[in-house]
């Protein structure tokens, strides 16, 4: 299935969140309303806000606070990218210029803060103290996370532990939480919840794991970013540290060099990534998270809505973009 096919039966949902995302942007401030257009118009796959929904739909859920909420975990999750394209300085997201590029680092950083401060407005709205708490506190973990990899740039002695810890919080979290939220809004049962929760987790560490795989293997055009991004940012991602693990003496000087300054002979990383198999490696691990999101599921209804979650977990690892 492609992602239009995953997200058909929360269709008239995805519109409604997009109806509350474009009436929370209308600010009276003109740059705000102009940033915010443009992130709007820039797409995305919207992928964390449908997996709320998917989620509250598949525990039955009847109502619309989910609505609000899903454009909470998008704006949380726009907040993260403003801010990331400043830190790493980054000029391409989803195919084109990114908005630090396009309007300068200031007024970026302060727009993500605006949806930072409005995220926090809604979840107040929605009258949920259990979904505020788990929002808030992601998103105290996702910085957390920032802050972490941040610390990871241009040091080649990160371990795969410290990698993945970065994953768990800069990325896996905001799907845990929209996930659990969508157990939340559903009255779940707690055994639900957690589940939910598992299941975000896993299917967004999946994600991320992919996408290192994508840096090194994917086409720029359908990527959206360019090629080879995470290197010259000297970001040690699971396909580098696995190169040092297992490669010659060679490889491993060539990969620790790369990440310490940010600038290598692409062509050779890249062939000592294939003569290692990192690719590999790191694909077979995003597939051993699907599984473990999809054996979460095991408690869930069935539905078509718990079939789109469990297509989900194939879309995570199977995606060219």
């Amino acid at each position: 299935m492609n992602l239009s096919e995953l997200l058909a039966p929360i269709a008239d949902d995805m519109k409604a969140v997009d109806a509350v995302i474009r009436a929370r942007l209308n600010s009276e401030v003109v740059l705000i309303r102009t940033i915010g257009d443009y992130i709007v118009g820039a797409g995305g796959k919207r992928m964390r806000p449908a997996m709320l929904l998917m989620v509250a739909n598949a525990l039955g859920y009847q109502g619309r606070n989910h609505h609000l909420l899903a454009a909470v975990v998008e704006f949380i999750h726009t907040a993260t990218l403003l801010h990331d394209d400043v830190v790493d300085e980054s000029d391409l997201r989803r195919g084109r210029s990114t908005a630090n590029a396009v309007f300068g680092n200031a007024a970026s950083v302060l727009v993500g803060d605006y949806l930072y401060s409005r995220s926090f407005e809604m979840m107040v709205e929605s009258d949920s103290m259990p979904a505020m708490t788990v929002l808030s506190g992601a998103t105290t973990v996702i910085a957390e996370g920032e802050v972490l990899q941040l610390l990871n740039v241009h040091d080649p002695d990160v371990s795969l532990e410290r990698y993945l810890q970065v994953v768990r919080y800069k990325t896996a979290k905001l799907f845990e939480a929209a996930t659990q939220v969508g157990a939340i809004v559903a009255g779940a049962t707690a055994d639900q919840e957690s589940a939910a929760a598992a299941y975000g987790r896993h299917i967004g560490t999946a994600f991320q794991l992919i996408d290192d795989v994508l840096d090194y293997s994917g086409d720029a055009e359908a990527l959206g970013k360019n090629v080879g991004d995470d290197l010259r940012e000297g970001k040690p991602t699971m396909p580098l540290i696995r190169v040092m693990e297992v490669g010659t003496p060679d490889q491993k000087q060539l990969i620790q060099n790369a990440i310490r300054t940010g600038e290598a002979d692409f062509a050779a990383v890249a062939q000592a990534i294939r003569d290692t198999k990192a690719l590999e490696y790191t694909r077979e691990a995003a597939v051993a998270e699907a599984q473990l999101a999809r054996e979460a599921l095991s408690g869930f209804p069935i539905s078509v809505h718990q079939k789109s979650l469990l297509e989900f977990c194939s879309f995570a690892v199977n995606r060219d973009h």
